[in-house]
């Protein structure tokens, strides 16, 4: 059996996630049913390009809403409250050993990772390198590229 993954989310990323599901069950699944229903009332279903591509979509919507019940199911609500150490949920400033430019980074769940924002996952070598870790301590990160280190300049 699978094991089960706690899914970590901040109250906002539970709340879009929660939002995302209600969307899909309330509106876009009765929506691609009626649209197969439309398709299913055109005739033959072996030459019915409409009713393959409305079935097709089902399924990538009852996909989702799966995967987002699973994620729910399974929420861990980050706490993000400041801390003296590294936690899921904090920002973070570091500095790359050798460099004079800081970069500001918010450890969040995979789930709400984004690099454009500057959130990056939990299970990314530089998170996972500075969880637990404390303000001003020099933090080597294990990479699939190599080890560098960073200093923890600051925690938010």
């Amino acid at each position: 059996m699978a094991e089960k993954k706690e899914v970590f989310l901040t109250a906002k990323g539970f709340t879009e996630i929660e939002n995302e599901l209600d969307e899909l069950k309330r509106v876009k699944r009765p929506a691609i049913i009626n649209a197969i229903k439309e398709a299913r009332a055109l005739g033959d279903l072996s030459e019915n390009a409409e009713y393959h591509s409305a079935r097709e979509e089902q399924a990538v919507i009852e996909g989702r809403i799966q995967e987002l019940e699973y994620m729910i199911e399974h929420a861990v609500i980050i706490s993000e409250e400041a801390s003296d150490t590294v936690k899921i949920g904090s920002s973070v400033v570091i500095r790359y050993e050798g460099e004079d430019d800081t970069e500001e980074y918010k450890i969040v769940g995979s789930t709400e990772a984004d690099p454009f924002e500057n959130k990056i996952s939990n299970e990314s070598p530089i998170a996972k390198a500075l969880l637990g870790k404390k303000k001003g301590t020099l933090v080597t990160v294990e990479s699939p590229n190599g080890k560098y280190n960073i200093n923890l300049v600051e925690i938010k």
